[in-house]
């Protein structure tokens, strides 16, 4: 087996209000292996969706240093990160940007794999990012709806 496997990731994000109920879907490929995860929370946003759902995509990988493709249709993830914006946040403590909370916990996880962001437009038939719209809007609609403890309606 690979040291350092090869994962695909597709990640989306919905939020019913945006701020409402929302939910994240997440697919994870590597080799022969799928799992998809998903989550729904009663009051969030989209962005904090499409940070979530990443992290815990992130959160979820057992092997250090896994080199991981995540495809996203959300620029507001996938420029943060590809255009280094998030690393000068850090360096401010996240003063005036919304979602420290998920960015802090998103940089503790990405900073232990090797990853790239590869954005995607959304509903364009890729079809595990549709997946993923799919896993996400379902969660925001369950029955049971966690809190989205770090969610700030001032922010």
């Amino acid at each position: 087996m690979n040291k350092h496997p090869t994962i695909t990731v597709y990640t989306d994000g919905a939020a019913q209000g945006n701020p409402g109920p929302g939910g994240y879907g997440i697919v994870l490929i590597s080799g022969r292996h799928r799992k998809e995860l998903s989550q729904g929370f009663k009051l969030t946003t989209n962005n904090r969706m499409e940070l979530l759902a990443v992290i815990v995509a992130l959160e979820s990988l057992r092997i250090r240093g896994s080199n991981v493709t995540i495809y996203t249709d959300s620029r507001y993830v996938a420029d943060a990160v590809e255009k280094k914006w998030v690393f000068g946040w850090e360096k401010k403590d996240f003063n005036k940007k919304k979602n420290p909370d998920l960015w802090k916990r998103f940089l503790k996880v990405y900073r232990k794999h090797n990853v790239n962001f590869v954005w995607v437009k959304g509903h364009a038939n890729v079809p595990e990012n549709e997946v993923c719209d799919k896993l996400a809007v379902e969660a925001s609609k369950a029955p049971d709806l966690s809190d989205d403890k770090g969610y700030c309606p001032e922010d």
